[in-house]
């Protein structure tokens, strides 16, 4: 069995054949014990009019073993080199990781795959690392990961987009051809979030095996699942390199972003679990002891229209709706009054604060709260100093007109000069005032991003996260959002070096449930920025009941966007009333398993957190109920050997218009046998379109 590399994690094993490259034959449910005549029973055949060997799919396919989909590496070095074939030179492998090193002589290449499998999470990460040995330049196109799949992992649920609509979901089937996509816009982006899943047929939330991928990368990406004219399959992920943009000298090297991986036999909630569970302890850097704060964003509130005595008072009435971090938005710094100019100055504006920052900042500490700032330092108007002083900092290339977006330009980050302008600038912010969080934005794609005139995507994501990590070297106690029009730059590598994301700039809980939804598949409550907006949504004109919005904004990291001076007693109220919630079950929703439940009305979602003792589930009914009865929600979420208190939480005051009268049990409290509750369910009462309940179930 010296040809079998065995790795395992609590649930799942992984099983590579290493021989003349290495091959992984299973991935999955655990493995005991690997048996003696495993490979005699693996072995294939060799099908009629094809090559005359058995070529493997290997973690980096070849196309010069006859790997006739997508390779893993391509290349050239001045147009030779590039049908490379390694061979295994090195292994190194214990129970959990293994790193194998692959050489081609002839092309004189060298590549080293790493392979890792979290014990608890049972989340996969791979990457692959290129090293030019030659004398002369190799050109690198692609160097993606790639991981195999059973042939019965034949559906694909793949992400799409826009702005204000981000983490939309698709299905297809995925028997004989392809599926790709991929991101030029320069950021993880809206359009084209970096995952997907496979699984067997009818895979749902609870039910069916289906392995989930993300490419940790906050640039340009490619990602694809391919299916073999032979019934084999696999998921390839990896940058997307613009011509040009990866020259290797001799022994320089390209390393590939992390790809993850796991695997589940209980449907898209055993993904979630995995991944949720994984980017606690691994991707977060958050203190375990600190409750993450409610936050105030001036945003939709006030604009650019900045008065420190009209921004105090929004801060003396958030602290008595009980918020706990007051953040001011774009519009604070010099000559900001649209946002046609001044960004990349960023100097306070004395003619909007002549006194100074200072005094809105102890009165928001005062009450209570902490003090939050918008920035956008990737980004520069033209109509800037910045840009006056230094238009040789702009991203582009020589001789073309640069288009615009949202008025503005991209900074060169790998410019030396200007990347510890930017650092000065922001850490003088930081050192003067008492800024506990920064709301990182960056709000436009990357038009022929060149640096030297050469494709610059890659160099300008690794300075991003070059900026990012000195800055919270010199300032490890402060929080930064990473937001990106919203949603645009939400993977798990930005999240290393941030806290939370602002999911989307559309505060519409109708479209907001479907945004989150899809979001939560990766990524865990407590990074989610989910904000109350006012009744009338700024992005659609839509307008909703409190009872929707701070349903919506409690799943997530709550805040409120909005003018709490405007707003009148009654919402107020009502705000206060959610926040409340919130924080009464904060440390459940921003600890527990989160969990998707599989219902029979298309038009209703129901999700919620498990915690050791208590679990509370919300139903949302975002249209008309599919049918005049709902069926009763069966609660496989708790413990069936368990006994459990059962209440209303949270229903809409407004009177119901689909039903005459609700069922009696919304008025008590409920003992049942977690057997009850998992087989024979809760009957709920008919929702209203636009509304939701919250239900909790205590353990007794």
């Amino acid at each position: 069995m010296d040809k079998l590399i065995h790795l395992s994690s609590k649930n799942h094993s992984i099983i590579i054949k290493v021989d003349l490259i290495p091959e992984i034959i299973h991935w999955g449910g655990k493995i005991n014990e690997i048996d003696s005549d495993l490979l005699f029973a693996i072995e294939r055949p060799i099908s009629q009019a094809r090559l005359d060997i058995d070529v493997p799919l290997s973690l980096c396919p070849e196309l010069g073993r006859g790997h006739f989909n997508a390779p893993g590496i391509e290349g050239h070095r001045y147009g030779s080199d590039w049908a490379p074939v390694f061979h295994i030179v090195d292994q190194q492998a214990d129970s959990k990781s293994v790193q194998i090193t692959l050489r081609d002589e002839v092309a004189q290449l060298e590549l080293l795959v790493e392979l890792h499998i979290d014990h608890d999470s049972d989340v996969v990460k791979k990457r692959i690392t290129v090293t030019n040995k030659g004398e002369s330049e190799y050109y690198l196109g692609k160097l993606s990961s790639t991981l195999p799949l059973p042939n019965h992992a034949n559906e694909l649920m793949t992400f799409h987009g826009r702005w204000c609509q981000e983490f939309q979901t698709q299905r297809q089937p995925l028997e004989h051809g392809g599926f790709m996509q991929q991101n030029r816009r320069g950021r993880t982006s809206h359009e084209n979030f970096p995952g997907l899943f496979m699984g067997e047929h009818g895979f749902s939330e609870q039910l069916g095996q289906v392995w989930g991928f993300h490419l940790g990368w906050s640039g340009n990406h490619e990602l694809r699942a391919d299916v073999r004219s032979d019934g084999r399959r696999f998921v390839q992920a990896g940058e997307l390199l613009f011509s040009g943009e990866c020259i290797l000298g001799t022994n320089e090297t390209y390393q590939s972003p992390w790809l993850y991986g796991c695997y589940s036999s209980n449907g898209l909630n055993g993904i979630s679990e995995r991944f949720h569970h994984y980017v606690r302890q691994h991707i977060i850097s958050f203190p375990t002891d600190k409750p993450r704060p409610v936050h105030l964003n001036t945003w939709e509130g006030i604009y650019f229209d900045h008065k420190p005595e009209y921004i105090m008072q929004m801060a003396t009435e958030a602290a008595e709706m009980g918020v706990e971090r007051f953040i001011i938005d774009d519009g604070w710094f010099v000559g900001r009054h649209d946002d046609k100019a001044a960004l990349g100055d960023w100097y306070l504006d004395e003619e909007k604060y002549p006194e100074g920052l200072e005094p809105v900042i102890a009165h928001v500490n005062d009450k209570g709260m902490e003090f939050g700032l918008w920035v956008e330092p990737e980004m520069v108007s033209k109509d800037s100093n910045l840009y006056r002083n230094h238009p040789e900092w702009m991203l582009g290339l020589e001789g073309y007109h640069q288009p615009s977006g949202r008025w503005q330009h991209v900074l060169d980050l790998q410019n030396p000069e200007c990347f510890q302008y930017l650092f000065d600038r922001l850490n003088n912010l930081l050192t003067r005032y008492n800024i506990t969080y920064l709301k990182w934005d960056m709000n436009r794609e990357l038009v022929q991003p060149g640096h030297h005139g050469r494709p610059a995507v890659h160099g300008q994501t690794k300075a991003l996260y070059a900026l990012v990590d000195q800055l919270l070297a010199q300032h490890p106690s402060v929080e930064i959002e990473s937001c990106s029009s919203g949603g645009g730059r939400i993977d798990f590598e930005i999240l290393k070096r941030t806290h939370r994301f602002w999911a989307s700039d559309c505060n519409d809980a109708l479209e907001r449930q479907t945004i989150q939804r899809g979001m939560s598949y990766f990524f865990p409550p407590e990074v989610m920025g989910a904000h109350i907006g006012p009744a009338e949504c700024h992005s659609t004109n839509r307008q909703h009941h409190i009872n929707l919005r701070g349903v919506t904004a409690l799943s997530g990291h709550m805040g409120v966007e909005l003018d709490p001076v405007k707003e009148s007693a009654e919402e107020k109220a009502a705000f206060s009333h959610y926040i409340a919630l919130h924080k009464k079950y904060r440390h459940l929703l921003h600890s527990g398993r989160s969990f998707r439940m599989d219902v029979a009305d298309k038009n209703q979602y129901v999700y919620g957190v498990q915690g050791e003792d208590e679990t509370i589930v919300t139903v949302c009914q975002l249209a008309m109920p599919s049918y005049a009865l709902p069926s009763p929600l069966r609660m496989t979420c708790v413990d069936a050997n368990a006994k459990y208190e059962v209440k209303l939480v949270e229903m809409p005051k407004a009177s119901f218009q689909l039903m005459k009268q609700a069922p009696k049990w919304l008025d008590q409290t409920l003992t049942l046998t977690g057997n009850n509750l998992r087989e024979i369910g809760l009957i709920l009462p008919i929702l209203d379109p636009e509304s939701a309940l919250i239900v909790s179930l205590k353990k007794i």
